[in-house]
């Protein structure tokens, strides 16, 4: 024990002791601790945070893997750089991936991904927590949107929207001015006056530069958060002209409705294919602020092909899409589609069930969603439709060999026949005599009989024999036969008697009856 005491005094004593060497020993742990800050602060990894809303548990796969993989990453050993485990299943989804450099050694960041597939109104309260006022200057949106069904992605883009104006408009005064200044610094980026440039190259303003005005239309429903637009499998577009036959009008026309409506948020625009490669990297990454330190990779717009559409942020304008493809009224548009961001959420229909998701397999009626006069959604959807739904009606109507219904004939035509019909018939009546009506019955009965079942035809002796034609034979003969034939007188002037007769009733009565036969199994008797 008094070891142990003596022991803890000395060390007392030389730690905290006021002389030169107590002094001495301070200024060492000041100057380690100084040190050990600094290493771990230089190991500490700058945190950046991706929301992406929208697409599948497949497509957001996709959507992660040409995210955070490259040629040079595919070259490395697989086990050292293997992919995190991707949880997307349920609700919300996180995974998260290592930005690398351009030589594959230094890590540059590391970015969470938050995922969600629904837009379901209880998923408010998962994404809330996510926006801190540490987090929102290192957060970007991202909402995946697939060209497997086009037609319904002004009304999902719709839908997200209003989540994510629903969750802004319930955060905290912090969080809200520290949205506001975040969109100060976005809309200075890539113009004149701006600090950086979107793909990290220096634009350090000049003294007395003056960043260009707003144009209109850009960024006057801003959401205090950066957004990019993601269309994903556009080699669908090849498939969409094939069996849709959509035009360079309709793709057009789509790219102009994006365009339009998130120019008002300042977003960008991507177009992506899983077998192709794409600025995807360049642009997510430059719009979350990380940039290599070995390699810029300049991020361009392109517009003219159609299924590698960019369209950087700050870039687009009104102008811009009018020369796109001429007819197009994007003021309206605009004006439409502050309407539709402007309403509750969820969204009333008009039997009072909210909307609560827009998968396409399950998709709502479109008709049951009360929507707004002027709305952008309905005009997209009134001229960007799904014409295989009519064509695959049309084809099940025309292949369903047990359904009920039976199509009509024309009432015009329905009463042109028997117009004719009746004219005939008025004809016959005004004949005098039973047997011209019952003459015209029969002979209307046989013609349609006839129509129907054609000719009669059977083999007698090799020969095929038309019963309709040898009874009309027979009958011409009957008539011939009762005409008196004219007495042939000889030189004795005497009238030879006329020749024994044919018994047509005979003849006539057995064609007849060959004609009602029903033909045996492998008999001759045949119907054309």
């Amino acid at each position: 024990m008094t070891a142990n005491s003596n022991r803890f005094s000395t060390y007392t004593s030389t730690s905290v002791g006021t002389g030169s060497e107590g002094k001495k020993d301070e200024q060492k742990k000041d100057m380690w601790s100084s040190m050990l800050d600094n290493v771990a602060s230089g190991k500490r990894l700058p945190e950046k945070n991706l929301l992406v809303l929208g697409g599948s548990v497949d497509s957001q796969r996709d959507f992660l893997e040409a995210l955070s993989s490259n040629e040079a990453r595919r070259n490395l050993d697989r086990q050292k750089d293997k992919l995190p485990p991707i949880a997307n299943s349920f609700a919300l989804g996180y995974t998260y991936y290592d930005v690398l450099d351009a030589d594959q050694e230094d890590i540059l960041a590391r970015i969470s991904l938050y995922m969600l597939s629904s837009p379901a109104p209880s998923f408010t309260s998962l994404v809330k927590p996510l926006l801190t006022p540490q987090s929102i200057p290192n957060t970007l949106i991202v909402i995946l949107l697939d060209w497997s069904h086009p037609w319904l992605w002004m009304r999902q883009l719709r839908e997200w929207l209003l989540l994510l104006r629903t969750v802004i408009m319930s955060l905290s005064p912090e969080c809200k001015e520290m949205m506001e200044e975040n969109m100060i610094g976005w809309r200075d980026r890539g113009r004149t006056g701006g600090s950086v440039n979107l793909d990290g190259t220096g634009a350090v303003a000049a003294e007395g530069d003056v960043a260009l005005p707003l144009g209109p239309g850009e960024w006057e429903d801003a959401l205090g958060l950066p957004l990019c637009v993601v269309c994903q499998n556009s080699e669908r577009i090849d498939y969409l002209e094939k069996t849709q036959s959509w035009k360079e009008e309709k793709f057009d026309l789509v790219l102009q409705y994006l365009r339009t409506a998130i120019l008002r948020h300042g977003a960008s625009l991507i177009y992506t294919t899983p077998s192709m490669a794409s600025p995807l990297q360049t642009l997510i990454h430059a719009s979350l602020g990380i940039h290599s330190l070995l390699k810029r990779a300049p991020l361009k717009h392109n517009v003219i092909d159609r299924d590698k559409i960019v369209v950087p942020p700050n870039w687009d304008s009104w102008g811009k899409i009018r020369v796109l493809r001429d007819g197009f009224d994007v003021e309206s548009v605009s004006e439409g589609w502050s309407i539709d961001i402007d309403q509750p959420f969820p969204m009333p229909k008009s039997n009072g069930i909210p909307v609560v998701g827009t998968d396409p397999e399950a998709i709502h009626d479109v008709n049951e969603v009360v929507e707004p006069e002027g709305s952008a959604v309905v005009m997209y959807e009134e001229q960007v439709q799904d014409s295989s739904l009519d064509a695959l009606q049309l084809a099940r109507e025309n292949r369903d060999t047990n359904k009920l219904e039976v199509p009509s004939v024309d009432t015009q035509a329905f009463l042109s026949n028997q117009l004719e019909r009746l004219d005939q018939a008025k004809k016959t009546d005004e004949k005098p005599g039973k047997e011209n009506t019952n003459t015209f019955t029969q002979g209307t009965t046989d013609d349609m009989i006839s129509d129907h079942i054609g000719p009669v035809q059977f083999n007698m002796g090799g020969i095929q024999v038309d019963a309709d034609d040898m009874v009309q034979r027979l009958k011409d003969r009957q008539s011939y036969g009762q005409t008196p034939e004219p007495l042939i007188m000889d030189d004795d002037s005497q009238a030879d008697e006329p020749g024994p007769q044919v018994d047509t009733d005979t003849l006539a009565k057995f064609f007849g009856n060959l004609m009602n036969r029903k033909p045996a199994a492998g008999g001759n008797i045949t119907k054309t």
